[in-house]
């Protein structure tokens, strides 16, 4: 870190390509900016930046006293996300009988450009402002690391005809590129690609991160890239099966339809009553925390298998299992207090799109989360070194034992618990029936939008339970109501 007489020498110069000062302590957005440029060294000067806070254009001090709140906000601007790829700073205080000085120092980064929300920043002199083309260019020329992630890899058997170009420019390129610089755009929609590396130029091919992100259909490209959820009615899966659904197409389209599917499907509330005269809200698992392991279920997993990430639920727990185990520096002796992206293209687009918050703080958040709502602590599986497992207990198990109902305990089921055990499918499908008692499992299976398979197994639990019966035969027969 530098000491008190180079901060002292500096104060005393001009502002120049390594020093910017100014009085501001909250403008984050002009820090964050400030730290990019620095890493980024156009000059390739290959020494610190200095981000010096306290003092006036002239050099002279404005009286600041610096707390240590302020130094864990600035050295926090490293690891927030919106700086990619995060850049080598040291935030600390120097003082003087004018006041203090907290400063930043940058070192510059081997891997350029480095972005802050999307944007690259330079210094040029004392002058700090966007990239233009050459300059972007310039710097990823500079970059020491070429060695690519999976991610960022071409997808040699596709053509740009494989990406949908109509959600690129109305969706995400609104995400990445302000709009002033949208307007005066002159690149191609290749080299825009290229820019937010989903287009490799020099194979004319989409990366995979392209494909990922704005392909028509992944998974005819990437054959495990999807989601497969199901929902077992016991605690293991011989029970029986009340949904299933596949998660599928480009991420753009599938983190929305997860969102909403977790928010509206997964969590359940009912009230309980605590007292006569109070009830509350009992929550089986709360969205927030949901939301975050399936996000990462998404942003982590390894995309060069052909096995899909499982989301399954059963009645007293959630398990996620995603192909691939920890990544680079993570190990199970440091998670969750260190991060590394195996795809840093897709995970710089999650949180840039909003569906990630915060680097590093999720596995936290989750934690807090399911405590709070009486679930306990997650439980992380490392054991497999192919796939990393996630299990959360379920908070409300007033229906833990549905679907697992033998033909013995039929018999001494009354009308009501019959009725009580029955899924909404299940419901669904007498519905059906009774309107129709000729109708077949598959006009049953198309009218539910479910497979055949499913529907064989809701019919096999309903004559387990007596509550219908086929009259007659297969063919040519009809249903009975009981």
């Amino acid at each position: 870190m530098i000491t008190k007489e180079e901060v002292k020498i500096l104060l005393a110069d001009i502002e120049n390509e390594r020093v910017e000062r100014t009085t501001s302590t909250n403008d984050t957005d002009k820090f964050a900016k400030a730290i990019c440029a620095f890493a980024n060294d156009l000059s390739n000067k290959k020494l610190p930046g200095y981000l010096m806070i306290g003092a006036w254009d002239n050099g002279s001090l404005n009286g600041l006293k610096v707390t240590d709140r302020l130094l864990r906000n600035l050295a926090g601007l490293r690891a927030d996300g919106n700086i990619q790829p995060k850049p080598a700073l040291m935030a600390g205080k120097v003082s003087f009988p004018d006041g203090d000085v907290a400063v930043i120092e940058v070192q510059p980064s081997k891997f350029t450009p480095v972005k802050y929300k999307g944007v690259t920043y330079v210094r040029i002199g004392a002058r700090k402002s966007e990239a233009n083309e050459e300059e972007d260019r310039l710097l990823r020329e500079k970059s020491e690391i070429k060695s690519p992630t999976f991610d960022t890899t071409p997808c040699l058997h596709s053509t740009i005809e494989d990406l949908d170009l109509d959600l690129f420019k109305t969706e995400y390129l609104p995400k990445f590129v302000k709009a002033s610089v949208l307007k005066s755009e002159k690149r191609t929609v290749k080299q825009q690609l290229a820019s937010l590396q989903l287009f490799d130029l020099v194979h004319d091919c989409p990366t995979v991160a392209g494909i990922l992100l704005i392909g028509k259909d992944p998974k005819r490209i990437l054959f495990g890239a999807y989601i497969q959820y199901v929902q077992f009615a016991g605690k293991n899966r011989a029970s029986t099966v009340l949904n299933e659904r596949q998660f599928s197409g480009n991420l753009l389209t599938m983190l929305k339809e997860l969102d909403y599917f977790i928010k509206y499907t997964i969590q359940k509330q009912r009230p309980v009553f605590v007292t006569v005269l109070r009830e509350e809200m009992r929550i089986n698992y709360p969205y927030e925390a949901i939301r975050e392991l399936a996000m990462n279920l998404v942003m982590h997993r390894n995309y060069q298998t052909n096995a899909p990430a499982k989301f399954y639920e059963y009645s007293d727990r959630i398990e996620m299992d995603n192909p691939g185990n920890l990544y680079g520096k993570v190990s199970p002796d440091n998670f969750p207090n260190e991060t590394d992206y195996r795809n840093p293209v897709i995970a710089n687009a999650m949180k840039t799109l909003g569906y990630v918050n915060q680097f590093g703080r999720g596995v936290e958040m989750v934690k807090e989360e399911l405590v709070d709502n009486k679930n306990g602590l997650p439980k992380f599986d490392f054991d497999d070194i192919t796939t990393f497992k996630v299990i959360v207990k379920n908070a409300d198990l007033k229906n833990e034992n549905v679907g697992e109902v033998s033909e013995k305990d039929v018999g001494e089921m009354s009308e009501k618990d019959v009725g009580e055990n029955l899924t909404e499918r299940q419901r669904e499908v007498l519905n059906y029936i009774k309107q129709n008692d000729i109708i077949t499992a598959k006009e049953l299976a198309t009218l539910l939008g479910v497979t055949d398979r499913t529907i064989e197994r809701e019919i096999q639990k309903l004559r387990i339970l007596e509550v219908i019966e086929r009259i007659d035969g297969d063919r040519g027969g009809y249903w009975k109501i009981k």
